[in-house]
């Protein structure tokens, strides 16, 4: 695992340090054996994890601005851990609401050793932002509209900014956001291996 790790990382360009590589495969390790019996992703295959989860959580890391992140909706912690890995200044709560997944959150906070990651099970429209934060992720999570319905008061205002990982562009989403934010801009990632197009949607408070 760590030979394709290490070949799609030279293909993205990514440059990280050993001990992030092995944090990384340690997670698939852990996401593979728990999926057994938790259910916690469609992709059985550890090397498809790495494409899948792991390439496609990380590529986004250089359009993060700030120190304060929360993932919403983040399932087995994608793409929050991946980011926490590889970002180890940065902080990131992991927002679920179901028990299962912050379970398994929780194992891989201890096994791991990481520190700027919180677990939490709460549903988002009900978890305070205090203080609110610099950036707000979701990853196949919700439509737009619904991400900032539930999510608007998790921003810092002005400088926060809403992080929204899609396919393709969601052009009909775009033109119909609700009112309080404006398309930031749309960066086209490129994740190694993987099929289809994927872009980053930062909105931003008005």
């Amino acid at each position: 695992m760590r030979n394709t790790l290490d070949s799609l990382l030279n293909t993205s360009g990514i440059v990280i340090s050993d001990k992030q590589k092995n944090l990384l495969i340690q997670y698939v390790d852990m996401l593979n054996k728990w999926n057994k019996a938790y259910n916690l992703t469609s992709v059985r295959d550890p090397q498809q994890m790495l494409i899948r989860h792991i390439m496609d959580s990380i590529v986004v890391e250089p359009y993060l601005d700030g120190r304060r992140f929360i993932d919403v909706g983040t399932g087995p912690g994608l793409p929050g851990i991946p980011l926490a890995i590889v970002r180890p200044d940065s902080h990131f709560t992991l927002l679920d609401s179901l028990g299962k997944r912050v379970r398994f959150l929780r194992q891989v906070q201890h096994e791991l050793q990481l520190e700027n990651i919180t677990p939490v099970q709460r549903r988002v429209e009900e978890f305070p932002a205090e203080p609110p934060f610099d950036g707000v992720i979701s990853r196949a999570f919700a439509s737009l509209q619904d991400m900032i319905n539930w999510c608007r008061h998790l921003p810092a205002r002005p400088a926060g900014r809403f992080y929204a990982l899609k396919g393709v562009i969601p052009e009909e989403e775009l033109s119909d956001l609700p009112q309080g934010v404006v398309l930031d801009r749309v960066v086209r990632l490129s994740v190694p291996e993987l099929e289809g197009e994927r872009h980053l949607v930062v909105l931003k408070p008005n």
